[in-house]
C-alpha cells in the first residue's frame, strides 16, 4: 500500500506553495523546507523529467545531468504511470515560455 494513503497530506503545505508569488520567493521558500541534498535531488528529478519529455536517450540525460540510471528510471516511471503533474507543469512553462 502506498505510504501517502495511510497518513493524511498537510494540505497547508501546499496552500503555502500556491501563496508564494515568484521564482525568488520559492527559493527562498524551498531552501528553508528542505536539506540541500533534498533541494538538489528535486531539482535533478525535475531536469530529468524535462529531459525524458524532450525525447532524449538515457545515455544523453546521464551525461547532462549526471543522474543516476536508477533515477532516470523513477522519473520515467512517474512520467509515464504517474498522476500527471510533470505534464500539467510542462504545458504551463512551455505556455509561458513560447
Amino acid at each position: 500500500m502506498n505510504k501517502l494513503l495511510k497518513k493524511p497530506r498537510n494540505e497547508k503545505l501546499y496552500q503555502a506553495i500556491l501563496s508564494l508569488e515568484n521564482v525568488e520567493e520559492c527559493k527562498k521558500f524551498f531552501e528553508d523546507l528542505c536539506s540541500i541534498s533534498e533541494l538538489m535531488a528535486m531539482e535533478q528529478r525535475y531536469q530529468v523529467a524535462s529531459c525524458l519529455n524532450k525525447g532524449m536517450i538515457y545515455n544523453d540525460i546521464l551525461a547532462e545531468t549526471g543522474a543516476s540510471s536508477a533515477t532516470i528510471s523513477r522519473v520515467n516511471r512517474s512520467l509515464q504511470y504517474g498522476k500527471g503533474g510533470y505534464g500539467i507543469v510542462f504545458q504551463r512553462v512551455e505556455d509561458d515560455n513560447p
